[in-house]
């Protein structure tokens, strides 16, 4: 990736939601929308080689269609959970990414030889998804439902169904008959109440009726009952329905796993359609602006008839054309000075330069007829009115704060593009910095573009190698530019010749002309004075140089002498404490000395060696860091230049006391070098650095740890699993009954540490089920709700597992 690449200035993103329009798809408009150029050589030639091979492929008149591409992650990770069923509409579009890899391969393994696109087509040629597409193809309808055909089981099933569906509504129409003859039938309609056929009956004609009652409507004039010789052909089809529910959960897990089998192929397919998708995008935007493969080198610059992309496309559809545009920067050539009339084409030309410059390094042809650029680590651009209200800033503060950032970041492997240098100040300073800039990045090689109006930036170009002076075409007869570019000479700025063109009046033009000279003679005198001025200020400064080297001698002699005054102190204080080490030394030997037990004491004594020796190193190790750190400065504001003071302490860790040398436990952080610690029922306050360092780590607290803690409550749990029950059933039960004993099921299994438990609440219309996964999974012990496989209750049961 580039550095910076001055996208907002150059309009890159415009360009890039241009090109995302020719795409198939969603994912491969995402993928053209989020294209950014790249110093990666290999990279920009793969993707050139690849575009220019899909527009051979397009000029033959073939074509493709990508709108079946997605990105299939979300689904292949659900698709790999064993037991996990997909959706049927989810299915549908891996069958159709599946096939349109099939089509791709075929396309990819064509007569015609691909070399780039082959290569970037592997996975997709050496993928092999016909027992994914056996598994899928028939197997759902076109609105999402599984086909009668997926499984011969489903086929009788359905037909069982269907047969116990006209059984049942005979037998209605004959009840219906009977007591409509009585008064009793308050219509013939046929209904469904609960998943049960029912028929209307007067409320109070119910008791002619024999049979169950499933409700009433809102007005109570009506009851809906199920006669009697119809309950056993409901249950028979509610029986039916139940086992077609199961059949097509088993053909959907069926398929599903087929689908996570192939998901590696899948997804690394759908990443290169994506990819394909967006470089035919490239393709076709380039096949429609008549763009070539640009040509990268190191010590050029070259463009001929090179066109603006969204000013082209712009002109094209209101019926016009581009004026195309030539420049070169050759021959040890860096920096390229434009200047001209406005409204010439100046800026154009740098957006042009700019945006192709872009293009080539995101793998693009260009809008050229040749095209030749170096690879860019950058692209800096300061173009149009940079006023920030927000900031506070000018347009001239604000392109100057623009340009110091460039300054320092810009190197020989940047190209700068700088829009009007120097202006909006006063003429004279705002050409000094123009000129002063300029030189900067022409001294670091920077290839640069600047367009200019300023008299002294064509001297500049003139007088300096390396430097190109070009000029926008202006037609002197009709005053009106050409919008062409001409290398090798500066362009006048023609400013009262516009004037007179628009129509200002004569006696003012005639005033500004004779003005002109007059200002040609001021302008001689100010610069006598300004020589005159320019001596007095190369004495002062060179007055100002002598006293800088005197100060700077006087401030190397002051710090030398602190140096070595802080050596000689260093010397006296290590020479102390070797002193003391040696005393030390002396006195623990004579102690050991002293131990009647002669084995004691030589065990004694070997200990203290060993000691000795191991404190003498820590000592001097930190001695040495701690002079030296203070020496140099590097101890000023820093924490990390005291290491014998320990960093992390918590409430609840056993530290080691430096003075006591006993364990003691943090009870509480006073401040932020201050701790309150407990050693037994004895309390103290303590300092942070007499802390010798952390012996344990408080225990991390668990969530049910935490409950146990507040105040006030008491936690009893059963952690037995035989006491502790792992399943509820609430089969039966309404939904606010169910919802109510699932809560205080939950509770006791989350305070008695369970990780999962099981909650049966049957099949049935599911509204029980998912009025119940619905409470779960918002609850706040609740990790994660999945159904079981089919053999452990599938649609009847419910697995939750807890957070601990």
């Amino acid at each position: 990736m580039l550095r910076e690449t001055s996208a907002a200035a150059l309009e890159w993103a415009r360009l890039r939601e241009q090109m995302a329009r020719l795409t198939g798809s969603a994912a491969g408009r995402d993928r053209v929308l989020g294209l950014e150029p790249s110093t990666d050589a290999a990279w920009i030639a793969q993707r050139q080689d690849c575009i220019a091979e899909v527009r051979q492929y397009l000029a033959t008149g073939a074509v493709f269609y990508f709108a079946a591409v997605f990105a299939p992650g979300s689904m292949l990770e659900k698709a790999r959970i064993p037991g996990a069923a997909l959706e049927p509409a989810e299915l549908l579009r891996v069958l159709a990414l599946a096939e349109l890899m099939e089509e791709w391969r075929a396309v990819a393994q064509q007569e015609e030889p691909w070399k780039a696109i082959a290569e970037i087509s592997l996975p997709v040629t050496q993928a092999y998804l016909a027992p994914l597409l056996h598994a899928l193809r028939g197997k759902i309808e076109p609105d999402g439902s599984l086909s009668d055909d997926a499984s011969p089981e489903l086929a009788r099933l359905r037909n069982a169904i269907a047969r116990q569906h006209r059984a049942i509504e005979e037998s209605l129409r004959r009840s219906l008959r009977a007591i409509s003859d009585s008064g009793a039938a308050q219509e013939e309609l046929i209904t469904i109440r609960g998943d049960r056929f029912v028929i209307p009956v007067k409320t109070e004609q119910r008791r002619k009726v024999p049979g169950v009652i499933h409700g009433s409507s809102s007005s109570g004039q009506t009851v809906f009952v199920e006669p009697l010789e119809t309950v056993e052909s409901n249950n028979e089809l509610l029986r039916l329905l139940d086992e077609e529910q199961a059949e097509v959960h088993r053909i959907l897990v069926a398929i599903t796993r087929a689908v996570g089998d192939h998901a590696a192929s899948l997804d690394s397919g759908a990443e290169v359609l994506t990819e394909l998708d967006a470089l035919f995008a490239g393709a076709r935007f380039a096949q429609t602006l008549d763009c070539v493969r640009p040509e990268f080198v190191e010590y050029e610059i070259a463009l001929k008839a090179a066109r603006h992309p969204l000013l082209d496309l712009r002109l094209k559809s209101e019926g016009g054309s581009v004026v195309p545009l030539t420049l070169a920067l050759e021959d040890g050539a860096r920096q390229l000075i434009i200047s001209g009339p406005n409204t010439g084409g100046k800026t154009v030309s740098l957006k042009t330069v700019g945006l192709l410059a872009l293009m080539a390094q995101a793998g693009l042809p260009v809008l050229a007829e040749e095209a030749k650029l170096p690879i860019f680590a950058a692209v800096y651009a300061d173009i149009g009115d940079a006023q920030s209200i927000e900031r506070n800033l000018s347009t001239f503060s604000a392109h100057m704060t623009n340009l110091d950032r460039i300054t320092r970041e810009a190197d020989a492997s940047s190209l700068v593009l700088l829009d009007e240098l120097g202006s909006a100040t006063d003429p004279e300073e705002g050409a000094a910095l123009a000129v002063a800039i300029s030189g900067h990045f022409l001294r670091m090689r920077a290839w640069s573009l600047v367009t200019t109006h300023l008299n002294s930036m064509k001297i500049y170009a003139a007088t300096n190698e390396g430097v190109v002076n070009a000029a926008v075409g202006f037609d002197e007869e009709t005053l009106a530019p050409t919008y062409t570019l001409r290398m090798g000479i500066p362009g006048a700025s023609a400013g009262i010749n516009i004037a007179q063109r628009i129509g200002l009046q004569p006696e003012i033009i005639a005033a500004a002309r004779n003005q002109l000279d007059h200002q040609t003679a001021d302008i001689g005198r100010f610069i006598d004075q300004l020589h005159l001025q320019l001596a007095a200020a190369n004495e002062e400064r060179e007055a100002l140089r002598k006293r800088e080297l005197a100060l700077e001698r006087e401030k190397q002699r002051l710090e030398a002498e602190g140096r070595n005054e802080q050596r000689q102190k260093a010397r006296e204080l290590e020479g102390k404490l070797t002193s003391l080490m040696k005393d030390f030394e002396h006195q623990m030997r004579e102690a050991a000395g002293a131990i009647a037990d002669k084995a004691a004491s030589q065990k004694l004594a070997k200990e203290t060696e060993r000691r000795l020796a191991r404190l003498k190193r820590e000592f001097s190790e930190q001695f040495n860091a701690t002079v030296v750190a203070h020496i140099t400065g590097a101890d000023k504001k820093d924490p990390n230049a005291q290491p014998h003071v320990v960093k992390s302490i918590n409430v609840g860790d056993t530290v080691k006391l430096r003075t006591l040398g006993r364990e003691v436990r943090v009870d509480r952080e006073v401040s932020s070098n201050v701790f309150e610690v407990s050693m037994g029922p004895m309390k103290m306050r303590v300092q942070r650095d007499d802390i010798a360092e952390v012996v344990r780590k408080a225990p991390v607290e668990t969530p049910l740890q935490a409950v146990k803690r507040k105040g006030g409550v008491t936690v009893a749990m059963q952690t037995d699993p035989d006491i502790t029950p792992r399943e509820i059933n609430v089969i039966g039960r309404t939904a606010d009954e169910a919802q109510d004993e699932v809560e205080r099921f939950l509770d006791q299994a989350f305070l008695a540490g369970l990780p999962s438990i099981r909650v049966v609440h049957g099949t049935g219309m599911g509204i029980l089920r998912r009025t119940l996964r619905d409470y779960l999974r918002r609850h706040p012990h609740v990790a994660n709700v999945t159904e079981p496989p089919y053999n452990e209750g599938g649609q009847g049961a419910t697995v939750v597992e807890l957070r601990l």
